[in-house]
């Protein structure tokens, strides 16, 4: 192959890779037909080319000719190409998952909120959101925690683990000794 046909070709794929990147699925198609046409289908760019046409198949909405593509990239010389048209041919066949309402998260409207967060219960109380009550809110603003009610105590639990995992590993160590 000639320098200015692999130009060509490189330019072609190129072409094609950006353009469906950019979501213009169409235009990658015909880079990327035109790059496939020209390049020597069982080298190693040849597969790449075909495996990237395969992908801007499905994304053009023409599956069977990615699933096709795919199959037939199955026998290609380059173990590369073999395996990657394997997992590609595996998720183009595998069955379409339809959204439903069990599987979606509904966001409640939160532009009722003041800036300062204090109409959050009842902006949530409209959205069906938390059931927290207005006066639990306030409640919740107005009373500072006392830490001075709050346990610091150490109560010796590490201790006694400490001393209990001990006594453990010397049984262990004693029974097999012994």
């Amino acid at each position: 192959m000639s320098s200015p046909e692999l130009d060509r070709i490189l330019t072609e794929f190129q072409s094609g890779k950006i353009a469906f990147e950019q979501g213009r699925y169409r235009q990658s198609v015909r880079h990327l037909e035109t790059a496939r046409d020209r390049v020597e289908t069982a080298s190693r760019l040849g597969g790449e080319v075909q495996l990237w046409l395969a992908t801007a198949y499905d994304a053009a909405g023409d599956r069977q000719d990615a699933i096709a593509l795919c199959r037939s990239l199955k026998f290609h010389p380059s173990w590369e190409t073999r395996k990657q048209s394997r997992r590609l041919l595996e998720i183009l066949e595998a069955p379409k998952l339809s959204p439903d309402s069990e599987g979606l998260v509904e966001i409640p409207d939160l532009s009722d909120i003041d800036t300062d967060g204090k109409n959050f219960a009842v902006a949530s109380a409209k959205s069906g959101g938390a059931s927290t009550s207005r006066s639990q809110t306030q409640k919740m603003e107005e009373e500072p925690l006392d830490l001075s009610q709050v346990n610091t105590k150490d109560n010796q639990f590490l201790w006694v683990a400490l001393i209990a995992l001990g006594l453990a590993v010397s049984s262990l160590f004693l029974f097999a000794s012994g």
